[in-house]
């Protein structure tokens, strides 16, 4: 029983070197996203970056919420991307909680990914 035991916690300590550092990043874009096309447009492209491993949008909100691997990506590497497809990004702060108006997101979309369809809405 006491070998079980010590390879147990063995296999435990060895498990917890090789845990990932999972970080969350939240942000909102500039231009606000619009429509199904641009979540689209951010969720294919970010994808493909180093470490990200898991991306959420959120329309209504104007969220795009990122679960990345820290030991292999930043967050300022997260922006360059967002910056290669044509999107500033900010960091919302989950206490100050301040994301755009659905309304002004409809207005105003990023140009091209609906062809002008959201601002007819």
């Amino acid at each position: 029983m006491k070998k079980f035991m010590t390879i147990m916690m063995a296999m435990m300590f060895a498990f917890s070197i090789y845990a990932k550092d999972i970080q969350e990043l939240v942000v909102t874009t500039n231009p606000p996203m619009s429509c199904q096309n641009c979540e689209n447009k951010i969720k294919g492209n970010l994808r493909f970056e180093k470490g990200v491993k898991k991306i959420e949008t959120n329309l209504k909100d104007q969220r795009v919420t990122i679960e990345y691997d820290a030991e292999k990506t930043t967050p300022q590497q997260i922006e360059n991307a967002f910056q290669k497809i044509g999107y500033k990004v900010e960091v919302i702060d989950e206490n100050t909680n301040s994301p755009a108006s659905s309304e002004t997101a409809v207005k105003t979309c990023c140009g091209g990914c609906c062809k002008g369809k959201a601002a007819d809405k």
